[in-house]
């Protein structure tokens, strides 16, 4: 994790949990930036900033990718997965709510 330039997830791969925040739903998930900065050690604390009372988080499986390259054949992609690791998203709601009111963030129905 010291050696991260970045990290790559994907939104919107659950279909339910888009409706149930009243996004849309895309017909594929899009994929977004978090920075290295959001990595957190073993036995690390989570620092949640004053004033946030509500906080959505969601567990998921983390996939490492050791090796860089471009154009890769899915019969070749596991040979660039290096490990596995658990990942907390966290999001603070009312940010997200509110840069949505201000219009920066893009939709994913825009992104596609």
């Amino acid at each position: 994790w010291k050696n991260c330039s970045k990290i790559v997830a994907i939104g919107r791969n659950y279909p339910l949990h888009a409706k149930e925040l009243g996004n849309v739903v895309p017909s594929k998930p899009f994929w977004f930036l978090k920075p290295p900065s959001s990595f957190l050690a073993n036995g690390g604390i989570i620092v949640i900033p004053d004033g946030l009372t509500e906080i959505h988080h969601e567990v998921e499986l983390g996939v490492v990718i050791g090796q860089g390259g471009k154009n890769i054949s899915v019969s070749k992609a596991m040979e660039h997965v290096s490990g596995y690791c658990l990942a907390l998203d966290m999001t603070a709601r009312i940010w997200q709510d509110e840069a949505k009111k201000k219009g920066t963030t893009v939709d994913s129905s825009e992104r596609l």
